[in-house]
């Protein structure tokens, strides 16, 4: 079954607009729907619907709502990304797989050892990614479009305005994973048992309900940013006995978060 996003201000109590060309094209040339044919479309934020296509036009396409429900394939654990930039097209990859595994945000960070530079064209490659996130949620069928954030570089993400020893970041974060291929003593699947105990939240205060991974580039992190991490409050971790390319860690990590801490 297609699916669809919309904004709510396009879904009234018995009919949904569809007005993006890119999506009416989509209806029309690819998939080649017609009236009567039935679709599934997302408000983006709380609800999906079953609907029937009651007029198609290259200009807009109206829908006649026949159920709503709320998301039943989005995750409750909202898990963002903080990705090394890496180089070539490792970034397209990592998006389309972690969008598949249930990621809420990703954010590319320029790093000590980032090899990619920024050309002024970043904004295009912002664009793109955004619309491979778009791309690989249709095909699993998820609530939400999961956002690929403009980049920012290391010193922002670890920025401490008000000199509390915790980046200003963090604190959006009920847990911050670093994966470290130096850590020699804890690994994730302890730090997560950990975190599923049901005294986690007694002993900690935290509901885990939001959960930051930060993964390096290719040549990893620098020890000045591994310190500053871990200072800050990240949870330095080991993803195993082997060293992970940057473009598997990130999926490793997630895939982990998700099958021990997602309800």
């Amino acid at each position: 079954m297609s699916r669809f996003f919309v904004g709510p201000e396009n879904i009234g109590q018995r009919i949904i607009i569809i007005d993006d060309r890119d999506d009416l094209h989509h209806m029309l040339k690819v998939l080649r729907l017609k009236e009567g044919d039935e679709v599934d479309v997302s408000d983006t934020i709380e609800w999906e619907y079953h609907a029937k296509i009651i007029s198609l036009h290259k200009d807009e396409a109206q829908l006649e709502i026949m159920d709503k429900q709320a998301f039943g394939a989005e995750p409750d654990l909202e898990v963002t990304l903080f990705q090394g930039i890496p180089k070539s097209g490792k970034m397209d990859t990592i998006i389309q797989k972690c969008v598949e595994l249930g990621v809420h945000k990703i954010v590319p960070v320029f790093m000590d050892r980032t090899v990619v530079t920024d050309k002024g064209n970043f904004q295009k490659k912002t664009e793109r990614w955004n619309r491979i996130s778009a791309e690989a949620v249709k095909q699993c069928k998820r609530g939400i479009i999961p956002e690929i954030a403009d980049t920012i570089k290391m010193d922002v993400l670890l920025d401490d305005s008000d000199g509390s020893g915790r980046p200003d970041i963090f604190e959006d974060y009920d847990m911050v994973l670093f994966p470290y291929e130096n850590e020699k003593g804890k690994t994730i699947k302890e730090a997560l048992l950990a975190a599923a105990n049901p005294m986690y939240e007694e002993i900690t205060g935290n509901t885990l309900e939001r959960i930051a991974i930060i993964i390096g580039p290719e040549g990893g992190f620098s020890r000045e940013e591994a310190e500053k991490i871990v200072a800050g409050g990240g949870e330095s971790v080991s993803l195993g006995r082997t060293i992970l390319r940057t473009e598997t860690a990130g999926m490793a990590a997630l895939a982990m978060v998700m099958y021990e801490l997602e309800l």
